[in-house]
C-alpha cells in the first residue's frame, strides 16, 4: 500500500475537522424548518430535550448535559421562560443555584416535538441501525477528542 502524500493532508476535503463541521452544519439545517414549527430554535430545542428527558434541573446540569457554559444556557432559558415553556426558581437548599422546571406549555409541546425525530431519520437515509451506529462514533469522536483536548483519557478507555 502506498504512503498518503502529505501535501494532501492539508486540502480542505481531507480534514475531518471540516467534513464535521459541515455534516453538524447541514443537520442543523435540516431541523430548522421541523422547529420553525415549533417556533424554536435549535439550541432551545436541545435544552428542552434535556428537561424532557428529566424535569426540573439546575441551570449547570443542563450547560454540562449539552457541553455549553453558563453563559449561553442563561440566555437560551430566558427566552424559553418568556415564551412560557420552562421557569426558572432558586433552590431552596442552595440560593446560589437555579434550578429549571418545565412549565404545562413545555411538557405539552414534547408531543409535537415527536414528529421531529423520525423526520430527521427519514431525511437524512437513515434507518433506526444506522442513526444508532452513527451516535456511537460521534461519542468515541467526542470523547477521544475531548481526552486529546485536556490530556487525559477517553472514558471507557481499557
Amino acid at each position: 500500500m502506498a504512503e498518503p502524500d502529505p501535501r494532501n493532508f492539508l486540502l480542505l476535503d481531507e480534514q475531518a475537522c471540516f467534513a464535521l463541521y459541515a455534516a453538524s452544519r447541514a443537520v442543523t439545517d435540516v431541523y430548522r424548518p421541523l422547529l420553525a414549527e415549533l417556533d424554536l430554535t435549535y439550541p432551545q430545542y436541545l435544552v428542552l430535550l434535556v428537561l424532557w428527558e428529566r424535569d426540573n434541573q439546575p441551570i449547570k446540569q443542563i450547560g454540562t448535559a449539552l457541553h455549553l457554559d453558563y453563559g449561553t444556557v442563561s440566555p437560551l432559558l430566558k427566552r424559553l421562560e418568556t415564551r412560557g415553556l420552562v421557569q426558572r426558581k432558586r433552590q431552596a437548599d442552595d440560593e446560589r443555584s437555579v434550578a429549571v422546571s418545565l412549565t404545562r406549555e413545555g411538557i405539552a409541546l414534547r408531543e409535537r416535538a415527536l414528529e421531529i425525530p423520525p423526520a430527521i431519520g427519514c431525511a437524512l437515509g437513515l434507518d433506526d441501525q444506522g442513526r444508532r451506529a452513527l451516535i456511537d462514533l460521534l461519542r468515541d469522536v467526542t470523547a477521544t477528542a475531548r481526552s486529546a483536548a485536556t490530556g487525559t483519557s477517553p472514558e471507557g478507555d481499557h
